[in-house]
């Protein structure tokens, strides 16, 4: 019992992945219509549209008019993980993050941490110029350039209509972070991680670190796809993990043994906490 509470919220992000994928399987294989297409452009109950911001803006620079439901399914989307989900669509939708801590957990099991081909301080800021050269590339050739060659797309798509050949992507995309480059794919190349970056880089639900409960035990360093994102404020301060690039998988939360990292609420919680101790 007590492992699965430690592990609930990677429990959660795997019941909510395969649960879309299945989903996707469903209304096409069975006629369900509670969330049909793939993660690029979906209907909710056979009305509520939902668009991959990406996906959309690549169709904008490729001269596509677009629809008014994908105008309201792109806004729904960047509403809701502008002002909640942050990054989470990485950890909590994308199917590729299932491969993805596999190959970390490999990763650790192997102890080969240091022995990437590639440093990973030249690479990371590789996804948003790769975003950039495929809204460009859109331009040139009038249409959504990645949607030919997304490992999502493909995946997704394999599954809802059991055809094609996406686990082949899946494959590589292990290989490559389990023996090439720690968190590669996600963390260094995925155009659609870094568009949510950059989308959710205000949301207000954010993990939380508290210093004074902190041991200074690196587990949370060691379980992080994005551990840049820790380092300035794990043992230093007390202060809500704010880089863009975090996730908000839960991750640390659940291997953190001083109750040092929780989840909390942006802003509010920070003004009320100041106000707090000015009181006080």
């Amino acid at each position: 019992m007590g492992s699965i509470i430690k592990n609930k919220y990677l429990i959660l992000r795997r019941i909510t992945q395969l649960t879309i994928l299945f989903l996707y399987f469903a209304a096409n294989a069975y006629g369900w219509k509670i969330l049909s297409g793939n993660l690029s452009f979906s209907k909710l109950f056979n009305s509520i549209p939902l668009a991959d911001p990406f996906a959309v803006l690549q169709m904008v620079f490729a001269g596509a008019v677009i629809s008014a439901d994908l105008l309201i399914g792109v806004a729904i989307i960047v509403a809701f993980y502008a002002i909640l989900g942050g990054r989470a669509y990485c950890s909590w939708v994308c199917p590729v993050n299932m491969i993805t801590d596999l190959a970390g957990w490999v990763r650790r099991k192997t102890h080969h941490e240091k022995d990437n081909l590639i440093s990973t301080t030249k690479t990371r800021s590789f996804r948003y110029l790769f975003l950039i050269v495929l809204l460009i590339t859109s331009a040139i050739v009038g249409a959504a350039a990645f949607e030919f060659i997304s490992p999502i797309g493909i995946f997704t798509r394999s599954v809802a209509f059991s055809v094609g050949f996406g686990w082949v992507w899946l494959v590589a995309i292990f290989l490559f972070d389990a023996f090439i480059l720690k968190n590669g794919w996600c963390g260094h190349i995925c155009p659609v991680g870094a568009m949510y970056s950059v989308i959710g880089s205000k949301s207000i639900i954010r993990v939380k670190h508290n210093v004074e409960n902190c041991t200074n035990c690196g587990e949370c360093l060691n379980v992080c796809p994005e551990n840049q994102v820790l380092a300035p404020v794990i043992n230093k301060k007390s202060d809500f993990i704010n880089k863009i690039e975090c996730t908000n998988c839960g991750r640390c939360i659940e291997v953190c043994n001083d109750n040092a990292l929780k989840y909390s609420i942006r802003y509010f919680t920070s003004k009320g906490e100041k106000n707090e101790k000015t009181t006080n």
